[in-house]
């Protein structure tokens, strides 16, 4: 940890805010990134805006994984492009995590907002920010550099009712009635700050709340898929668990009433959904209106991915399996040929030093992601990551480690495999085309050299930093 600490001392002193990088005479084009909060794959089909507005007229990625299955150290990955290792925000709360931890190591010195606005760009950060924040070592007041507009709720976030919002230090309370609903709030902001850009490019980064816990929907979507049941995937209250990590083995199959909260729960976070796809047809609205459409790129992706009844886990996420850690991303913008999928795998630390790329932004020597600019113009490179790197660490505080039974663990996710290493020394190995919903744990019986190979690429990518991840993570 100490090493940890001292590279990130020294990246801070080394690396200031990023300076204006513009080609001549390019054209810059506005970007919006949506980040939903707890957000799985499969379930894009069901929200008419994002069907529409984004999957019809974009490229959505087939494998686009996270960092870190859990939302802070995951958020702080997508604003720095750093693994966690690198970051150093390990959890959700202080002291190894949460906001205080990314405010205490001044990380938000140097974040895509900041490099985007010293590009030129004018920058917006409206919904979640980082967990716990303003913390303690903050004032609800505050707001960090990078940011033009500044729209961010200090507590009482996750009901979407009754909450306090900063917006550009001026705190405000919000109460019960219909038009306080948060997604809704934030759709009026973002329109607004699209209409009033005028001819500078703007950079705007909304996270909406849905559909993380408890999942509260607005009250026009209350009722809505009333039928719905999460999906029954082979994976769906896992029979066998007797290969799995002690972690796993520990858990009972999920009884009918269980099932049937599960199924409740489902519809729940559908429903809060539907304001999260409201947001995105306002901005479309909006983007067309002020004559920016055309000229703007939309990213939609989330910060982790969910378990609704797979793998024995009612509910929950921070585990190293397809369902929490692959989660949605699709782009629409200039070039981008509508309907298109991107089959290279993609990560969350890509998104900034894409936003970069596209904006004519420096990225500083700390990221670790890789541009997706060229997959996004149908001009993959001759060489592209082969592996992704997950990384979880249980936290210290014992009401949040009681949430999260799953040891500490790093994960290997390649084309083929998830090779995953806890620190209880347990593993777990999956075939990935043979099994794609990981029902059998190969690692007691798979091939040593097998096993050594993803042991000693784990290991690279565990140890790396700066540009040497995007080495390590194209070893074979």
């Amino acid at each position: 940890m100490l090493k940890v600490l001292c590279r990130l001392a020294c990246l801070l002193l080394v690396l200031p805010a990023a300076e204006p990088s513009v080609a001549v005479g390019a054209s810059r084009p506005n970007i919006v990134v949506v980040v939903a909060d707890d957000l799985e794959t499969g379930t894009l089909p069901n929200f008419p805006n994002i069907t529409q507005h984004l999957v019809g007229q974009g490229a959505s990625f087939d494998r686009f994984f996270v960092t870190n299955s859990w939302c802070c150290p995951s958020r702080a990955s997508i604003l720095r492009s750093q693994h966690v290792h690198s970051h150093g925000v390990l959890t959700n709360t202080a002291p190894e995590g949460g906001f205080d931890r990314f405010h205490n190591l001044g990380l938000e010195r140097s974040t895509i907002g900041t490099w985007m606005q010293a590009a030129g760009y004018r920058t917006g950060l409206m919904g979640k920010f980082l967990n716990h924040y303003p913390g303690k070592t903050a004032k609800e007041t505050f707001v960090p550099p990078g940011w033009d507009e500044w729209a961010v709720p200090v507590r009482e976030l996750y009901q979407e009712y009754g909450y306090r919002l900063n917006a550009n230090g001026a705190v405000q309370d919000y109460g019960w009635m219909e038009q306080d609903y948060l997604s809704d709030v934030l759709s009026r902001k973002a329109r607004d700050f699209i209409t009033t850009s005028g001819d500078k490019p703007f950079f705007l980064y909304l996270a909406p709340i849905g559909p993380h816990n408890p999942a509260n929907p607005a009250a026009r979507h209350a009722h809505a898929f009333p039928q719905a049941m999460a999906p029954r995937t082979p994976s769906f209250n896992q029979a066998d668990v007797s290969a799995e990590p002690l972690w796993l083995r520990s858990r009972p199959v999920i009884p009918p009433e269980g099932l049937a909260k599960v199924d409740e729960d489902y519809r729940r976070r559908l429903r809060a959904m539907l304001g999260v796809d409201d947001l995105v047809g306002e901005v479309v609205r909006a983007l067309q209106a002020s004559g920016n459409l055309q000229d703007t790129y939309i990213f939609f992706t989330s910060d982790n991915g969910f378990h609704l009844g797979t793998h024995r886990l009612k509910q929950g996420k921070t585990t190293p399996y397809e369902e929490a850690i692959r989660v949605p991303m699709v782009v629409r913008g200039p070039g981008i040929t509508p309907g298109s999928t991107i089959q290279q795998m993609g990560a969350t630390i890509d998104l900034a030093p894409t936003f970069a790329e596209l904006g004519g932004a420096t990225v500083p020597a700390f990221a670790e992601g890789r541009s997706l600019v060229p997959l996004l113009r149908g001009r993959p490179p001759g060489e592209w990551r082969r592996h992704v790197l997950v990384e979880f660490t249980r936290p210290a505080n014992r009401s949040s480690a009681a949430q999260t039974p799953v040891p500490a663990y790093r994960a290997l996710r390649t084309e083929d495999y998830t090779y995953v290493r806890y620190e209880t020394g347990e593993l777990q190995l999956y075939d990935l085309k043979a099994d794609p919903y990981q029902l059998r744990n190969l690692a007691a019986t798979a091939d040593p050299a097998l096993l050594q190979g993803l042991e000693q690429r784990l290991a690279g990518m565990a140890g790396c930093s700066g540009a040497v991840c995007r080495e390590a993570d194209r070893r074979e």
